[in-house]
Order: structure tokens, then sequence, then C-alpha cells
């Protein structure tokens, strides 16, 4: 038997057989990604996609890293250094490296976590770089009463201490777009012209924003353009449904091929990746469709 039929027979035992059924989560919940559509999908090579681990955090990752790397994904994003040993044994990577942050609420913007805040990404840049990876993430964190200027010149002042180190371990370390309106209330870092005016006074081609469709579709909007605009400032793309943060389909606002499209006009080559919550009970084939929908 080949070695992918092998692959796929162990998927399709994992998926209903007695792991499942022994972590006490129905077996519908993991629904057979083969039952339908046997063979992996056939993705066209515009796209590199990920999915972020936590949207999935019922599924043991070890499991997770099966069913992804069966429907073509390059990696999974938010993933730590524990566990990339489990990454490296599917011959995935972690497209979005974590770990060195406080908090997403205690970050950059506020000088009290400078020292806390250098150490963890000095130890996390070497480890993100020896492992091969390339993305690390961060966050400005709360306003708690502060301007965004002094927001600004206290990020750069913080951050400048790290760039040199990861420019030359040729690590991009990225701030994540928050909304600030439902899910993350006081964030500093919930506009595209906050973040672009951070990367343009930090002057580094090792600072990107992570660029969340969702967020800013409930912040700002105007997606499109402002991809087209400011892509050169974005390192990667998260997505989810607007509103809810739920399946990229037909039952929310944004309509995501066309969004896809845009980026990849723009030339873009790193990741993009699915950052939804599953409503139903077939949570894997929620993310396959995901992934067809942005495959353009």
């Amino acid at each position: 038997m080949s070695t992918d039929s092998n692959r796929r027979k162990t998927i399709k035992q994992l998926l209903t057989g007695s792991a499942i059924l022994a972590s006490g989560t129905a077996i519908a919940s993991f629904a057979d990604p083969l039952s339908k559509e046997e063979q992996p999908m056939a993705l066209k090579g515009n796209i590199n996609h990920s999915v972020c681990r936590w949207c999935y955090n019922d599924i043991p990752l070890d499991q997770l890293c099966s069913i992804v790397k069966e429907m073509g994904l390059v990696g999974i994003d938010l993933v730590g250094p524990k566990e990339w040993d489990i990454l490296k044994k599917h011959n995935l990577i972690s497209t979005m490296c974590n770990g060195a942050e406080i908090s997403l609420v205690k970050g950059w913007n506020d000088p009290q976590y400078h020292a806390t805040l250098i150490k963890n990404y000095t130890e996390h840049i070497e480890l993100v770089a020896k492992a091969g990876y390339t993305n690390l993430i961060c966050f400005s964190g709360n306003r708690n009463g502060m301007d965004d200027e002094n927001g600004l010149k206290n990020c750069v002042e913080g951050l400048k201490q790290i760039m040199s180190l990861a420019e030359k371990k040729g690590v991009i370390i990225q701030m994540e777009l928050f909304n600030s309106k439902v899910d993350h209330k006081d964030y500093m870092c919930d506009s595209s012209a906050w973040g672009v005016e951070l990367c343009k006074r930090l002057g580094s081609p090792n600072f990107k924003l992570l660029y969340d469709i969702y967020h800013m579709q409930i912040n700002e909007g105007d997606i499109i353009r402002t991809i087209k605009r400011d892509h050169q400032y974005f390192g990667h793309y998260h997505t989810a449904g607007v509103p809810g943060r739920h399946e990229i389909d037909e039952s929310q606002e944004l309509y995501y091929p066309a969004i896809m499209k845009a980026i990849v006009e723009t030339g873009f080559k790193q990741y993009v990746a699915q950052e939804f919550i599953p409503t139903g009970n077939d949570k894997v084939g929620s993310l396959r469709k995901a992934i067809q929908i942005c495959d353009v």
C-alpha cells in the first residue's frame, strides 16, 4: 500500500477510532475529512494556507497536524516552542510563533513591560531562528488612558532594542491588529493607520503587521483598498467571518475570494491563516471549505 494511502487510512482511524472516543468528544465534532472528498485538495499554489491552533484546541495537535497536512496546508499558526517537535514530525511549520508576549493587554506601548518583553523576545528570536521559522507575534497592549502618540513613541523605544537581533536572525516581528469595538476593548493597535505609522517609525524590514481581516472589518472596513495601499507593511493575514468570527461562507458579510485575489495581486508570498471558530459539528469540513474559498 502506498504511503499516501497509509496516511489517509491513519487519519480516518484517528478521526473515528478509540482515540477520539477516549477524549470524551463526539465523533461528529471531528467529521471525517475523507468520507466525501477522499483525495487531498488540489490547491492552486497562489496562497500559502495555514490555520490557527486555538480554534481547534479540542483536537489534539498531533491529530490536527495529520488533518491539515492532508488538506495541503503548510503549517499551523500560534504554536510555541514546546510543541514545535510535533509540527516537525508532520513536516509542518509554525507559520506564526508565539510565547514571547506577556499578554494581549500588556504590551510594547507601556514602558513598565519593556524589560520583560526585551528579555522574552531576545530569547524567542533565537529559538525561532534555530527552528528555521520566520514569524513571531507581538502586541501593542491596551491604552489604559494613553494617547496614540505616546503609545507609538513607547513602542518604538522598546521594539528598537530587539530589532537588530531580529534582522540578524531573519525573524520578522509582527504586531497584530485587533478590533477594539467588540473583542478587545481599549487595545491600542486597532487601526491600520496606527500600525503603518509604527512600521514607518521603526524603519525595519523585519517589523510587519499581522493584518487580521476580521478585526479590521469591524473597526474600519475598506479591506481591499487598505490591502492594496498598505500591503508592504502587512506580513501575515488572518481570516474569520463577520459578524461573530465564525465560518467565512455565505453566512457572513465579507467576500473572501475577492479579498484573497487582492492579496495575491500584491505579490504576497507569506501565509494566510484561518482563524474562525467553527459553529457546526463538522469542524474539519468547515476548515476544508474555508481553504477552498480562499484558494484563488
